[in-house]
């Protein structure tokens, strides 16, 4: 789950001229014949993660011959996401692809919207209810914690301190899973020692207030694991206002412009790339897949990546888009 900060995105589609076959119920479940039309509802507008995957959606899309169409809540939240969800009425499209951003709120609309026979791929997040969807796309979210704890101790080196975790709101399965597995990571460092998991509720000011009273209340942080966009630039606004950038060391999560930039100037010492693309090109995939009748694949990773300073330009491959 990957977030960004709120802005405007106009939803995007795209007409396709290419044929295929495929099924889906419409309202009450009946059956519409030839519906090409996907939809994706991600987590927030204009994020630069899901902007990148809104591209690589769009791509494979047209390769396939759908349409797809973007349609995203204002903020990281599940009752404007439930809005979206809802406004798909009685003209649903063949499948919703979704990044549920509660994973027990979002239950009951996404199970209304499959009740009328759409097909439902997760992307990036997911629900605790396994039964809904066709397939479920995601980066090894625990992994990548656990990439982050044992890049940050690597940076640390021998030095002993505090470490931080910033996570976004509780209930979000992607950030959870990321902070449980920094956190159980953490501990084959002797060294480091959790102060534990604070909420921002996807706010930067919130992270940023977390971390200048950390700061206060402890002399010996040493790190700060931020497990997304906007926690990670609350974190670096935090440590750049106590004149703490570069000597607390910041990992981040994802590689948006603005965190890129920061790890080049110096604010961020790493940050946990995912591939958002090659979600939102698998999530296609196995929509149409299923709308066509071809064996689905239940659960899909992406691959992660550690991007440092010193290795951030021959990885630019996996820098996040603000357009397509």
């Amino acid at each position: 789950m990957r977030f960004a900060r709120i802005a405007g995105l106009a939803a995007a589609a795209v007409l396709l001229a290419a044929c295929g076959s495929g099924q889906v119920g419409g309202s009450g479940g009946a059956p519409v014949e030839n519906n090409k039309r996907l939809t994706l509802i991600p987590g927030v507008q204009a994020e630069p993660f899901y902007i990148s995957m809104q591209c690589g959606a769009q791509a494979e899309a047209q390769k396939l011959g759908y349409t797809l169409d973007t349609s995203a809540p204002q903020k990281f939240d599940a009752a404007l996401q439930t809005e979206k969800v809802n406004a798909l009425g009685s003209n649903p499209p063949a499948a919703l692809l979704i990044a549920p951003t509660d994973d027990t709120a979002m239950l009951a609309p996404i199970q209304q919207v499959a009740a009328r026979g759409v097909k439902i791929i997760e992307v990036d997040t997911s629900l605790k209810d396994t039964s809904v969807a066709q397939s479920s796309i995601s980066s090894d979210n625990t992994a990548g914690g656990q990439l982050a704890a044992d890049t940050l101790a690597q940076l640390v080196g021998g030095k002993s301190g505090s470490v931080l975790v910033l996570d976004t709101i509780a209930g979000t399965s992607t950030t959870n899973a990321r902070a449980a597995g920094f956190s159980e990571q953490l501990k084959k460092y002797p060294n480091l020692k959790s102060v534990g998991i604070q909420f921002t509720q996807n706010e930067p000011g919130e992270a940023m207030s977390k971390v200048t009273a950390a700061l206060a209340s402890t002399p010996d942080l040493v790190g700060i694991f931020a497990t997304n966009l906007n926690t990670g630039e609350g974190a670096a606004a935090g440590l750049r206002g106590a004149g703490k950038a570069g000597q607390v060391q910041l990992v981040g999560f994802d590689a948006s412009p603005s965190e890129v930039e920061g790890l080049r100037n110096g604010e961020y010492q790493a940050l946990i790339a995912q591939d958002p693309a090659m979600i939102g090109q698998q999530g296609v995939q196995q929509a149409v897949a299923a709308l066509e009748g071809r064996p689905v694949t239940r659960n899909l990773t992406a691959p992660l990546h550690s991007l440092t300073k010193a290795n951030m330009d021959a990885h630019s491959q996996y820098f996040y888009k603000q357009s397509c």
